[in-house]
């Protein structure tokens, strides 16, 4: 679980650099990294879901 979370941090960290840079500066690239970010946290949610899930039945 510990490791989940650190690559949680880790990809939200990704997308707050690259949304800002997008953002405030028009930078196209950022943006495409922050959508790449974005989906890599979807599949990181759904992995912590199922892990919070399993904890909580034992």
């Amino acid at each position: 679980m510990n490791q989940l979370m650190s690559q949680i941090n880790e990809q939200l960290e990704a997308f707050k650099t690259n949304i800002d840079a997008y953002a405030q500066k028009g930078n196209k690239a950022a943006g495409a990294r922050a959508r790449k970010a974005s989906l890599e946290l979807t599949k990181l949610f759904k992995e912590f879901r199922k892990a919070s899930i399993e904890e909580g039945k034992n």
